[in-house]
């Protein structure tokens, strides 16, 4: 597959910051061009009775109960602690 003519691969690496060499340009123009084409491909497909979704599957109760529990001892979660103070972990000032 070729590359479409309208595909700027330099505006793109400069979109994402890339410093690409003339090699890594030729191929991930070639790449993004089959891409697109795939793409064009999808669009071409009429979905015009199927009903949109979010995800492939039905997504429900994913989540786990919200059930309370003993949280760690404060000994344990200061156990690796580098500096401690009054049962709190110390860390450098970040705020003037």
């Amino acid at each position: 597959m070729s590359q479409p003519t309208d595909l700027n691969i330099d505006h793109v690496a400069k979109l994402a910051r890339l410093a690409l060499t003339p090699e890594e340009k030729a191929t991930f123009a070639q790449q993004l061009g089959d891409v697109l084409h795939h793409i064009e491909q999808l669009a071409k497909l009429d979905v015009t009775n199927v009903e949109p979704s979010a995800h492939a599957f039905a997504v429900e109760n994913v989540w786990a109960d919200d059930v309370p529990r003993p949280g760690l001892p404060v000994e344990l979660a200061l156990k690796n602690a580098p500096a401690q103070r009054d049962h709190m972990i110390v860390v450098p000032k970040v705020v003037e």
